[in-house]
């Protein structure tokens, strides 16, 4: 089943030149940056509409034509331009739009969606129509359901509803209730729970057999799992509460289980895969009879892969890989056309594509190197070839490159430099490269598979031009040797930097495990902001220390146990080595976080009081006990049975230590980070008797997003603190010196 596919901008051609050939360099102009601009999509760049590779050498994208009309239009990659409009709202009486689609395999038929709800992160309900492209048939499926999803013989769709699985029979006018046990907060058949959907990514949980025999789902018992809630203000007399099953670190999980739904009998069987807690992961092979279901233990560190019959219901053992650390949940299994099949693994110390046969022996590991592999994006089988994207030239880039099953004839497909990321067409003939860089914005172009580059679609010139306007500073790549390992490091100085003047820091970091921040990629939003505060004399750096990503294992995973300990030696370290420069004015040091960076913000100025005299922390983990369990324990295992591990790094265990200037910011709404994280710290801090600022915002959830002028609002607080505590401080003290 071909991925949804969400509204956004329509692909427009331009003349053509190779992405090496644009211009890398800034020219500064005299125009400043404002707030209101940031967000305003003033800096905003252009981009492709989300396309849906399609059988052959085709694509569909999502359009509204002249007339407001919303269109599905079927390209062509050789040549990009529009074959035909495969559906249009204008030709259906009972939809006047829709925001989704998605075909059934053979494409004769499409899934239209509309009246979105949204539930969390990634889940949202809505009403679904099935539309038949020869006869022009539109059908409801349903109304506030979820992931609808066609049967490979394009007879049924398979969908969720109030924690049920249906099945509608398209050829028998039938509906099928394969669930009946569905209750909020207790039972939740074929749609993951809140933290499955956070942490491992996927919400369908349910998949059909490629004989449309079989639908094999999973079934969430997450009654005993504790109970958060959260008040939701709003705009009425009273506020209401938004509840939901939350595991924190330590608590119990829902009781995840494996079942067979069998369309001849319409029976179900429970499916015995031995002890485990997780079930991530579950994929039919090639083998119409075989599901292979992904398992894991509640350390995250032993990972089984088992074969499932589905006529018998039984398991066998396919693949056991264990980790001493952790092992990472990933949707790289693919099958090949003898039931071999392709797997993605850090076994050697970096993570690498290995090639295995279905009795789980090893043929061959195709990619070695001490670099990673940071994508997987198919295998060609006429051509025996894979492609793939790695950090081969360096941890801060990507490229793309092909290589051959037996791991020989490996080639460079894209630029070497900056970011390379492709979306390849179904056969694997042709592929649209999105290319950026620290001073190139998004450039789109058409490669083919061997790495030809055909044409440019898109590249952002006039937004470059625009830029050439503003004062903007380059982003000035390095590493910076701390505590023996030579750490990724950009650093933004002001346009008029003049080496004989001290100026203020401010030290921008994420460091979470497997993270990265110092990449050659184009600005988001906070690059901006970044340069925002250069214009006002700011000097701005971001390290990535250790327990980042994309440097191998060890160095990914050195944090095992310890959240919270290296990385933030490792900021401290270099916040001090930094302010040994002559032009770093080491009396005024900031740092910022958003989220674990947010933790590591905290954490920084209370146990680095002697160099840090100024923090933000927007939405941070004060304590990981409170975060939930997949994420928390992935990393540090139970509170049970590493107490010292949570408590030690925990900021609300010494808010005494605070000295300096802090700012804590968190929005109520949060079902991520909850906002008890920021009202212990306050009361930890209260306490201690220490003063703070701090920014509650109501009903906002993790992002601070909803709402208008919401972001600004908090970004023009976050500008007035760091230019009252860091800026306006380190220009009177320079002179004062003067």
């Amino acid at each position: 089943m071909k991925k949804l596919i969400m509204l956004a901008a329509i692909i427009t051609l331009i003349s053509c030149k190779k992405e090496s050939e644009t211009q890398s360099t800034y020219k500064s102009g005299t125009k400043e940056i404002s707030l209101t601009e940031i967000w305003d999509g003033t800096f905003s760049a252009e981009r492709m509409n989300a396309l849906n590779s399609m059988n052959g050498d085709f694509y569909s994208l999502l359009n509204t034509d002249e007339k407001g009309n919303t269109t599905v239009d079927k390209y062509s990659y050789k040549t990009l331009e529009k074959i035909e409009t495969i559906v249009s709202s204008a030709d259906l009486q009972d939809l006047n739009s829709f925001d989704s689609y998605s075909f059934n395999n053979d494409e004769t038929k499409i899934i239209l969606g509309t009246k979105f709800q949204q539930i969390f992160r990634r889940s949202f309900s809505g009403t679904f129509y099935a539309y038949d492209i020869a006869t022009k048939k539109l059908s409801l499926i349903g109304e506030g359901i979820q992931e609808p999803v066609f049967s490979p013989d394009n007879q049924k769709v398979a969908y969720a509803k109030d924690n049920n699985i249906f099945v509608k029979d398209f050829s028998k006018n039938d509906l099928i209730q394969v669930t009946t046990d569905g209750q909020k907060n207790s039972i939740i058949n074929g749609i993951t729970d809140w933290v499955y959907e956070e942490e491992f990514a996927f919400v369908r949980a349910f998949e059909w057999s490629n004989n449309s025999n079989y639908l094999a789902f999973l079934r969430f018992d997450e009654s005993e799992v504790p109970t958060f809630s959260m008040d939701i203000v709003g705009k009425e007399l009273y506020p209401n509460q938004q509840v939901f099953k939350y595991p924190k670190a330590g608590e119990k999980n829902a009781d995840v289980t494996l079942h067979m739904y069998a369309l001849s009998n319409r029976n179900t069987k429970k499916v015995d895969l031995g002890d485990y807690e997780y079930i991530p992961r579950i994929k039919w092979s090639n083998n119409d009879a075989v599901l292979v279901a992904t398992t894991l233990n509640r350390h995250q560190n032993n990972l089984k892969l088992y074969k499932v019959n589905a006529l018998r219901s039984s398991s066998t053992l396919l693949l056991n890989e264990t980790d001493k650390a952790y092992i990472d949940i990933t949707d790289n299994l693919t099958f090949l056309v003898d039931n071999s099949f392709i797997w993605t693994s850090e076994k050697d110390g970096f993570n690498h594509i290995y090639h295995y046969d279905f009795d789980g022996n090893l043929i061959n590991q195709i990619t070695k190197g001490n670099w990673e592999v940071t994508n997987y994006y198919g295998f060609n089988t006429a051509k025996k070839t894979i492609y793939y994207q790695s950090v081969e030239n360096g941890s801060t880039n990507r490229g793309v490159y092909s290589i051959g099953l037996d791991g020989e004839n490996k080639k460079l497909l894209s630029n070497k430099d900056g970011q390379n990321n492709a979306d390849f067409s179904t056969n694997l003939n042709y592929f649209i490269n999105t290319f950026s860089s620290s001073e190139i914005p998004p450039i789109y172009s058409l490669y083919k598979a061997e790495g030809e580059m055909l044409k440019v679609i898109k590249d952002n010139s006039q937004l470059k031009e625009k830029l050439a306007d503003y004062k903007i500073s380059a982003k000035e790549f390095s590493t910076i040797n701390i505590n023996g390992n030579d750490l990724n490091m950009w650093m933004i100085k002001p346009v008029d930097f003049d080496k004989n003047k001290k100026y203020p820091m401010l030290m921008f970091q994420y460091s979470g495990p497997g993270s990265q921040q110092v990449g050659n990629k184009w600005n988001a939003r906070n690059d901006y902001w970044h340069q925002l505060l250069a214009q006002k004399g700011m000097i701005v750096v971001c390290v990535d220390g250790r327990g980042t990503g994309l440097k191998g294992s060890d160095f990914k995973k050195v944090t095992q146990k310890e959240l919270g300990k290296y990385e933030v030696e490792d900021q401290i370290a270099a916040a001090k080595k930094l302010a040994e420069r002559s032009y770093i004015d080491e009396d005024n040091i900031g740092i910022w976080g958003w989220s674990y960076g947010g933790f590591m913000s905290t954490n920084c100025i209370l146990k680095g009081s002697d160099i840090f005299s100024t923090a933000i922390a927007v939405a941070p983990v004060t304590s990981w006990r409170f975060y939930d369990s997949v994420y928390t324990e992935r990393y540090m295992q139970t509170p049970q049975e590493n107490p010292s591990g949570y408590d030690d790094n925990s900021p609300i265990n010494y808010a005494e230590k605070l000295e300096g200037n802090y700012l804590l910011v968190h929005g109520t709404g949060d079902d991520n980070v909850h906002v008890q994280n920021t009202y212990r710290m306050i009361n930890a801090l209260i306490e201690a008797n220490k003063q703070f600022d701090m920014f509650i915002v109501p009903d906002r959830a993790h992002g601070i997003r909803k709402g208008e002028n919401t972001q600004i609002n908090l970004f023009t607080k976050m500008t007035n603190f760091v230019e009252e505590h860091l800026i306006n401080k380190s220009n009177k003290s320079t002179e004062i010196k003067g």
